[in-house]
C-alpha cells in the first residue's frame, strides 16, 4: 500500500504546476477585433445611453456632420437640442464638436487631446487634457475583443473607457469623481450609416459656476463678464442651469441683472423646493450681477450659465 501511494504522490507532482488557482481578468489578456484607426464618413452615428447625476439617463445618437479633409477634422454633433444645451453648460460629453482625422483627438481648450492611441498596444501610456482634469492614460488590456484604457487625474478623478473597433467609437465611457461618485456614463446602443434628420452642436464658454448653501446672512452677491466667444464671435444665447433644493422653512431667490440693473432672469423658490432647470436666454456683451438670498440650514442653490454658440446641421 506504501508504495502505490508513493507512486501516486510522484505521478501527480508535474502535474501541480499545471493546476492553477490564480483567476486571470481580460486585462492580462490582449485580444482585440482591430488595432486601426477607423475611418468616418458624413451621416455615420452611433446610438449612446448618457447618464448624468444632474439629469439621470438620456439617450442619442452622436452623428458625424461634416468631413473637412482640408483642416483634418470631422465634425460631430447629437441628434437631441436639449443634450447639446446640457453639454453646454455641464461639459460632461467630451466627444462633441471638432475631432481630428489622424488620431480621433478631440478639442479641449482649443487644443486636439489624445484620448485614443492608435495603432493599439498593451500596456502603452500617455497623457491628455479631458474634462478639465489633466489625465495619465495606460492601456491595460481588452474586453470582449475591445482595448481596455485607465486613467487616473491629478485630482484623483479615475476614466475607463473600452474603444470598439468593428463599429469605430467608444463602446463604453465612465468617468469617476475621487470619491468614486458616477459623474458621466456612456454606453454604445448600437451603430449606423446614413442618419436623416437634425444634428446640433453648441460650442461653449463658461460664464459662472456657484453653489450657493443657506443659510445666507442678507444676499449674496457675485459678477460675470460676457466678452464674446474667445474665437471673436459673439454668442447666440446664453445656457443655463439652475439646481434648488430647499428645506422645509427655506425660501430662496436668484436674479441676474446687467450693469445697469436691468434682470435678465429671475426666480423665486418656496419652501421644499427641489427643482431642476436647463434653459437658454439671449445674450449681450455686458457685465453681470447675481444676486441670491436663501434660508434654511441644509438649503441649496446651484447655478451655472454659459455662453453658446450653435452649430445645426439637416442630414
Amino acid at each position: 500500500m506504501r508504495v502505490i501511494l508513493a507512486v501516486l504522490v510522484l505521478t501527480l507532482l508535474p502535474l501541480s504546476g499545471c493546476i492553477s488557482t490564480t483567476s486571470y481578468s481580460d486585462s492580462q489578456e490582449f485580444e482585440v477585433d482591430s488595432t486601426e484607426k477607423p475611418g468616418w464618413s458624413v451621416g455615420d452615428w452611433w446610438l449612446y445611453t448618457f447618464e448624468t447625476p444632474q439629469f439621470g439617463e438620456d439617450t442619442a445618437r452622436l452623428v458625424v456632420t461634416e468631413v473637412q479633409e482640408d483642416e483634418g477634422l470631422y465634425m460631430l454633433g447629437i441628434s437631441s437640442e436639449r443634450e447639446a444645451q446640457r453639454h453646454a453648460v455641464i461639459n460632461h460629453n467630451p466627444f462633441l464638436g471638432r475631432v481630428t482625422i489622424g488620431d480621433l483627438s478631440v478639442y479641449e481648450n482649443g487644443d486636439p487631446q489624445p484620448v485614443f492611441k492608435f495603432p493599439w498596444n498593451n500596456g502603452d501610456s500617455w497623457e491628455f487634457l479631458l474634462l478639465g482634469e489633466y489625465w495619465s492614460a495606460e492601456t491595460t488590456g481588452s474586453q470582449y475583443g475591445m482595448p481596455l484604457v485607465k486613467a487616473t487625474s491629478e485630482n484623483g478623478h479615475s476614466l475607463e473607457y473600452r474603444f470598439n473597433g468593428e463599429n469605430g467609437f467608444i463602446d463604453h465611457f465612465e468617468w469617476k469623481d475621487s470619491d468614486d461618485n458616477l459623474q458621466f456614463r456612456m454606453s454604445l446602443t448600437s451603430k449606423g450609416s446614413d442618419y436623416s434628420g437634425q444634428v446640433w452642436f453648441i460650442r461653449a464658454t463658461d460664464l459662472k459656476d456657484r453653489l450657493f448653501e443657506g443659510p445666507i446672512d442678507g444676499e449674496a452677491t457675485d459678477t460675470f463678464v460676457d466678452s464674446g466667444h474667445p474665437s471673436g464671435i459673439d454668442f447666440d444665447y446664453y445656457v443655463f442651469f439652475i439646481d434648488a433644493s430647499l428645506v422645509q422653512g427655506g425660501s430662496g431667490t436668484l436674479s441676474v441683472k446687467d450693469h445697469v440693473g436691468n434682470s435678465i432672469l429671475t426666480r423665486t423658490y418656496t419652501t421644499g423646493t427641489q427643482s431642476q432647470e436647463l434653459a437658454t436666454i439671449p445674450s449681450r456683451s455686458d457685465e453681470y450681477t447675481l444676486e441670491v438670498t436663501l434660508t434654511g440650514g441644509q438649503s441649496t442653490l446651484h447655478f451655472m450659465i454659459a455662453g453658446g454658440i450653435e452649430n445645426f446641421w439637416e442630414l
